[in-house]
């Protein structure tokens, strides 16, 4: 008795240690690393707005031009841009303004996309500026400690002196003097599609050195209720930056970000910024030029304020010399094949990787480039869905007709299985024995049918990532009334398809369930894709071989119904592929078996159609 109250006492003063130490790991450790960063963030805030109020610029970044206290917002874009001077923007591809206020580019319009499948529809936001709920810009500039007269700062209005509107044909020069010696002058280019250069100069006319850094930051005020939401994609902070002999990429999701305010990075060229699904604002130094990166969040009273900056290395400036950094910033879609081009032109590193392309990324790229490669021969993604899933059948037509002749072997052994089951009813281990017993003489392996499903699961994963995050799917039509693959398929049951019209979303209490929505999940708005996804599965699950336990054929039954309603939600184009794909597979196992004198269910129905009365 004495031995085991003993080995109790010890068992419980391990399990004890062990629950302590796992406590301290997993919850009061990052507390504790919460509660640091968040003193840091405070910490440095408070300090740059000291060094502001004495009107003395600080070593780093300026502090953010963010409220610091309750503001009310402007719906009025007019009324945010100001009375300040702008700088018409206008490119094949954005349309919008720059202001001479803090030189921000601040007011960007993708021009290549509407907000819905609407061609009339307006063009999508990229940049708001400031005064706007959840405003959006990037900013350059100069920092340095004692300089006399001071830098540009984020009130500070240039002066334009060459140029009148920002197109790729026609750069604009930006100055200002600091009344000290300091000549500060900005040459702002784009390019056709999403990329700025900014040359900055800084010519030293005084009698003495002086000491500053370049900086660039992307700021978000706030972030708005459709980001973030989903855990399928990547939306908030990213970066990829220097790492011994390589480059690392960092995601920080809006959640994680707010949990640890002030995260940094050391690198050797690389990129940095913020990223929506389809759309991305990046800020790229020299690549050849040491950097301090940084993702921070800072508190407001009204809401968190998301900065990805970098601050450049610090040069001195003698007397009657000028210094001059070139650095780009990335303000558009995140289309592959554009950011694949400005990898290569600029030398970035992993800049194809701003999509997010998952943990699957050897699968989902790959299947993406095929899929836009049948794009470029028939013009039609929804075709070029239908000819991937054919060219996976075919790669994986050897493994399919061997798990198919097993199978059908399967099949056609049913009653001697049933035989067996009989037989030995009452010990279910000679009844197992005599089962594998009749495989192995049948050479008949009974997992080769689930080869086929397990080896789907990661392309169909792959392919539903390609449809929800590249931006090349997005309002992209297939044929009649589908006009938009990264969408679920807008006909509904409730409304006969389209016969009756009303919105079911709109009907009290159970709007949400009848109503399509996206995102995956239950529902029973049931759409003309999802019940032919459906139908086929109940099929391709029909030629199969009957489960042996009654409770799992019950299973088996239902799983075609309840994977009809949580399909219903998902992108047309992953519904396309997947009852395609089912219907491949049918006529491929349909013909196997047949050649083997299997019963299936076509072969049934075809025999009760023959039978049948005239």
């Amino acid at each position: 008795m004495k031995n085991e109250n003993t080995r109790n006492m010890v068992i419980f003063a391990v399990m004890t240690a062990i629950i302590l130490i796992v406590y301290q790991i997993f919850v009061m450790g990052p507390q504790a690393e919460q509660r640091r960063a968040a003193q840091e963030a405070a910490a440095a805030q408070a300090q740059e707005q000291q060094a502001a109020a004495a009107g003395t610029p600080t070593a780093g970044i300026p502090a953010s031009t963010g409220a610091t206290g309750p503001v009310t917002f402007v719906t009025d874009r007019t009324k945010a841009l100001g009375n300040v001077a702008r700088i018409p923007v206008s490119t094949p591809t954005l349309q919008g303004s720059m202001s001479l206020q803090g030189g921000r580019i601040d007011d960007l319009f993708l021009k290549n996309y509407r907000q819905t499948i609407d061609p009339t529809s307006p063009y999508e936001e990229l940049f708001r500026p400031q005064g706007m709920e959840h405003a959006y810009f990037a900013q350059f500039g100069w920092t340095g400690p004692n300089v006399p007269g001071g830098v540009p700062g984020a009130n500070t209005v240039w002066r334009l002196t060459a140029g009148s509107t920002l197109t790729p044909a026609t750069p604009v020069t930006l100055t200002w003097d600091n009344g000290q010696g300091l000549r500060f002058t900005r040459v702002l280019s784009v390019d056709d599609r999403y990329m700025f250069t900014v040359t900055d100069t800084v010519a030293n006319l005084g009698t003495a050195p002086i000491t500053i850094a370049p900086y660039g930051r992307v700021e978000r005020q706030g972030v708005p209720p459709a980001l973030g939401k989903t855990q399928i994609l990547h939306e908030g902070g990213i970066g990829t930056f220097s790492k011994g002999d390589g480059y690392v990429t960092s995601q920080l999701k809006y959640g994680d970000w707010a949990k640890k305010p002030r995260q940094e990075h050391e690198s050797t060229g690389g990129w940095l910024g913020i990223t929506d699904k389809y759309w991305m604002a990046a800020l790229i130094p020299p690549q050849d030029e040491a950097i301090q990166a940084e993702f921070r969040v800072t508190d407001a009273a009204t809401y968190d304020i998301h900065e990805a900056r970098m601050l450049g290395a610090a040069r001195t400036i003698q007397p009657g010399r000028q210094v001059t950094e070139v650095q780009h910033l990335f303000a558009g879609a995140k289309r592959n094949e554009i950011l694949a081009d400005y990898e290569k032109q600029f030398d970035l590193p992993r800049f194809i990787y701003a999509i997010d392309w998952g943990f699957l990324f050897f699968l989902t790229r790959p299947i993406f480039l095929l899929v836009e490669f049948f794009y470029g021969l028939v013009g039609n993604f929804g075709v070029a869905i239908l000819l991937l899933t054919l060219t996976i059948k075919l790669i994986m037509f050897p493994l399919a007709n061997k798990s198919y002749e097993s199978l059908s072997k399967m099949r056609k052994l049913q009653p001697l299985m049933e035989k067996i089951k009989e037989q030995n009813k009452d010990d279910p281990q000679a009844q197992q024995k005599a089962t594998m017993e009749l495989y192995q003489k049948e050479k008949i392996n009974p997992l080769a049918g689930c080869l086929p499903i397990l080896v789907q699961i990661p392309v169909f994963y792959a392919l539903y990532k390609v449809l929800y995050v590249t931006i090349e799917m997005r309002h992209a039509p297939f044929f009649g009334w589908i006009r938009d693959l990264s969408a679920p398929d807008p006909t509904n049951i409730w409304t006969l398809f389209g016969l009756i019209p009303w919105d079911p979303s709109s009907a009290p209490l159970i709007g949400g369930l009848i109503g399509v929505h996206t995102g995956g999940g239950f529902t029973l708005a049931l759409s003309v894709l999802a019940i032919l996804y459906g139908f086929t599965m109940w099929l391709q699950q029909a030629m199969n071989p009957p489960a042996p336990d009654p409770v799992q054929r019950q299973i088996f039954a239902f799983m075609p119904i309840i994977f009809t309603f949580i399909m219903a939600s998902f992108p047309a184009g992953l519904l396309v592929y997947w009852a395609w794909n089912n219907i491949l597979s049918i006529a491929q196992q349909y013909f196997i078996m047949h050649r083997f004198g299997a019963e299936n269910p076509i072969d049934d129905f075809i025999g009760k159609l023959k039978k049948a009365p005239a």
